[in-house]
């Protein structure tokens, strides 16, 4: 099997979705210790930091299509895919898990202690993923919180380089991952599952039909639309509250999204490809708050982080 073949089985474009809260995190992880961080470790804790996130990514969908082959088999929209349609023996996709474990594993090594004895927690939330839907329609939710995940693992990759345990457990005075980091995590959160929720759209009749739990299914059209509206206030909400330097850009980037989120799911039907259309925007969403904290003056981000 050629690279093309493995790219388009781990679905590389969805990696579009986690690295730009990748580089929020570590972007953050800067702006809060830019003062005690030394710029020849940060360069280097970047190119580890995406080298473990491609390593997760990589092993989350492979884990994902290695449990959910037969549910993929049983629905049309999916019966084409490598283990499904057996394109792919079970055999390479294990091969693949192990190679993109070792990946996420030898990053988070080189990175340091804490990222190498915390990798356990994202490879724990893949596993338990793909059974969630077997279960529960708060499937969308659990997968949010592998995604959420992103933002927060690489501030601790660069934090830990510091306080090492102190980077989860907490200096004397405070957590140091509150507020910033946790609400910008809650935030990716229910924007993966509003996204989630409205992907699942497509396959309301194989659901039922074969038992999976989904919210559209176990609760309708409807009440999909409005949940997800609802979920997409709350995101931004998340990202206002943490707007990680104090940034007027970052806070009217958030606005922005969260409005042309809400209009492509409020005018769904009238879209000539309401999933596609979808899919842009909420990938989107991530690149325009990253693009905003890269606009942010860093002056102002020394001011910021300084208590100033």
């Amino acid at each position: 099997m050629g690279v093309r073949e493995v790219l388009d089985f781990v679905k590389i474009e969805h990696t579009l979705f986690s690295l730009p809260f990748i580089l929020i995190g570590y972007i953050h992880a800067y702006n809060q210790f830019w003062n005690e961080l030394s710029s020849e470790r940060f360069g280097v804790d970047i190119v580890w930091i995406l080298i473990a996130a491609v390593g997760a990514r990589g092993l989350a969908m492979t884990l994902n299509r290695i449990i959910d082959k037969d549910i993929d088999a049983s629905n049309p929209r999916t019966e084409s895919r490598h283990l499904a349609s057996g394109a792919m023996e079970m055999s390479t996709a294990w091969s693949l898990s192990v190679i993109f474990l070792g990946m996420l594993l030898f990053g988070a090594w080189q990175l340091n202690e804490v990222a190498l004895k915390m990798a356990w927690l994202p490879v724990l939330a893949f596993v338990v993923y793909p059974y969630t839907k077997r279960y529960t329609w708060l499937c969308h939710f659990w997968l949010g919180l592998c995604l959420g995940l992103a933002p927060a693992a690489a501030w601790v990759a660069v934090t830990a380089d510091l306080h090492g345990w102190e980077a989860i457990t907490g200096g004397q005075e405070k957590f140091f991952w509150y507020p910033e980091i946790f609400w910008i995590s809650l935030g990716v959160s229910l924007w993966i599952a509003s996204f989630d929720i409205n992907y699942a759209r497509m396959d309301i009749e194989s659901d039922i039909k074969n038992g999976i739990h989904s919210f559209p299914s176990k609760f309708g059209e409807r009440s999909t639309t409005r949940t997800s509206i609802q979920l997409t206030l709350l995101w931004f909400a998340c990202f206002a509250i943490s707007n990680p330097v104090d940034n007027a850009w970052f806070l009217t980037a958030a606005g922005i999204m969260c409005a042309l989120n809400v209009g492509v799911v409020l005018y769904r039907e009238r879209l000539a490809d309401f999933q596609t259309t979808l899919f842009r925007v909420s990938m989107l969403t991530g690149w325009a708050l990253l693009a905003s904290i890269m606009l942010t003056d860093p002056s102002e981000i020394e001011k910021f982080a300084s208590g100033v």
